[in-house]
């Protein structure tokens, strides 16, 4: 596309990440002429490319490593088991190729122009794009959402170097397998690559300000998370302040600090996972009405609408869970909305959350300390994998289900699984708790033998003293 041609759409979605390419595809769908600005070679975004899909690639080898490994307790033999570092990364790139194309065949179906590029906003109905060569251009445009995502965050006075200090994007293409490994920082990112490069056979640790791994969980599930870590071998420091960095010629060293008494890890290499930043600079806010805290991230209604009429903003830019399937919705809010139709907000107390490492985290809805914090009288059931056939048969017996119910109304208000599958099980919970289901009908529903979502019935038993089988 050149300057010339000066084309003009009902929607421009800049940046085509699952908020983006959603929002663009269901735009289409609902008559408007689209377009999405991308500046990357192939559409997705972070999480096609540099996060979800590639990082769940990596733990799908490290998983058929460890099967292979234990596959003598299945009758199984199996001899020299290893990581070939070369064919993963060929595989995990087999794996985004795949998604990427996906996407690229639905613009086509759907009619959504992509254009290469980046974009910014230029004006009242204006989006400037600056292609990939070439001059810059300006395209009309009656509604345009923001969908630029977010980029890795560093540690204040530590430079990465892609070598001894790392991020996660680094981490996904590394060409060796370090001998050790320090992980700062143990949200999501953090456990999942402290889990694949365990697997992989680095001695790791990991370390975490917050009392707990995965500290926006439910701390029952933190807890129950360090104890497997801890005996799959992976060094757990929660509580821990990091009080430096030092970086030397063949290794890193990290000073902590808790409760006064000091630490030094050292390893051969550091991988800082303290969270992701928003992409709002220099696209285009500055002179408009789009309000944006001292964070970066722009605010929104319920319709994903900014202050500024005809623009809207979606996913990592916004201050909602940085989640995929989050940016993917309120692409279809906005959607919705600019098409004139009666788009349905979220409810951001009602979204899954999934974690893959190993062993799994999975939740929807509050935690007990949260149900606590606003007053909601609860009633708890837990049941343990350990007490359930399936999990026998899968050799994977640790962890549990736990579900919190509004005491009142019976109402499951938070459901919260650590174990074997419980990314997969959430979505039982997830349909319970946004139907207002209560945990007598989960019981009443009758779950299939031997399964694990057993597990959901039982937890729900459990809510009413009741459990069948723990």
């Amino acid at each position: 596309m050149s300057a010339a041609a000066n084309p003009s759409f009902d929607v421009t979605v800049i940046g085509s990440g699952p908020g983006g390419y959603v929002a663009a595809i269901r735009a289409a769908q609902l008559g408007l002429k689209t377009a999405v600005i991308e500046m990357a070679e192939a559409p997705g975004g972070t999480c096609l490319h540099w996060g979800c899909i590639p990082t769940k690639a990596l733990l799908r080898s490290a998983e058929v490593l460890d099967t292979a490994r234990h596959a003598a307790q299945f009758g199984v033999q199996v001899e020299g088991a290893e990581i070939q570092l070369d064919a993963v990364h060929d595989y995990k790139k087999k794996v985004v190729d795949a998604n990427a194309n996906g996407v690229s065949y639905l613009f086509k179906k759907n009619g959504v122009e992509l254009i290469r590029g980046r974009g910014r906003l230029a004006g009242k109905g204006q989006v400037e794009v600056t292609p990939i060569e070439g001059a810059a251009y300006t395209i009309r445009s009656t509604h345009t959402i923001l969908a630029t995502g977010s980029a890795v965050r560093g540690m204040p006075g530590v430079e990465f170097d892609g070598e001894r200090v790392i991020n996660s994007d680094h981490a996904l293409f590394i060409d060796r397998i370090p001998k050790s490994m320090i992980v700062i920082g143990a949200g999501a990112v953090g456990v999942e690559f402290a889990s694949i490069y365990r697997s992989f056979g680095a001695t790791v640790d990991v370390v975490e300000l917050l009392p707990t791994l995965v500290p926006i969980e439910d701390q029952d599930l933190g807890k129950e998370l360090q104890r497997a870590f801890k005996k799959r071998g992976i060094g757990v420091h929660v509580g821990n302040r990091v009080t430096g960095v030092e970086k030397g010629k063949g290794s890193v060293k990290v000073h902590t600090e808790k409760k006064n008494k000091k630490q030094t890890l050292e390893a051969d290499v550091l991988l800082i996972a303290i969270g992701r930043r928003p992409l709002t600079d220099d696209i285009g806010l500055k002179g408009t009405k789009v309000k944006v805290d001292e964070r970066g991230f722009i605010e929104v209604d319920s319709m994903m609408q900014t202050g500024e009429p005809g623009v809207y903003a979606i996913g990592d830019i916004l201050p909602t869970q940085a989640l995929a399937h989050v940016a993917s919705h309120e692409g279809i809010i906005a959607a919705e909305h600019i098409a004139g139709g009666s788009a349905h907000p979220i409810d951001y107390d009602k979204i899954p959350s999934c974690t893959y490492c190993t062993p799994e985290v999975a939740s929807i809805g509050l935690t007990e300390a949260e149900a606590k914090r606003r007053g909601i009288e609860t009633a708890i059931g837990k049941f343990p994998f350990s007490a359930s056939g399936k999990a026998k048969i899968l050799g994977e017996t640790g962890g549990f289900i736990k579900m919190i119910t509004d005491k009142k109304y019976d109402e499951v208000i938070g459901v919260h699984i650590v174990g074997p599958h419980a990314t997969e099980l959430i979505a039982e919970a997830t349909a319970a708790v946004n139907l207002e289901a209560t945990a007598e009908s989960i019981f009443q529903a009758v779950h299939a033998h031997p399964t694990l979502a057993e597990a959901m019935g039982e937890a729900a038993l459990s809510v009413h003293g009741r459990p069948i089988h723990s």
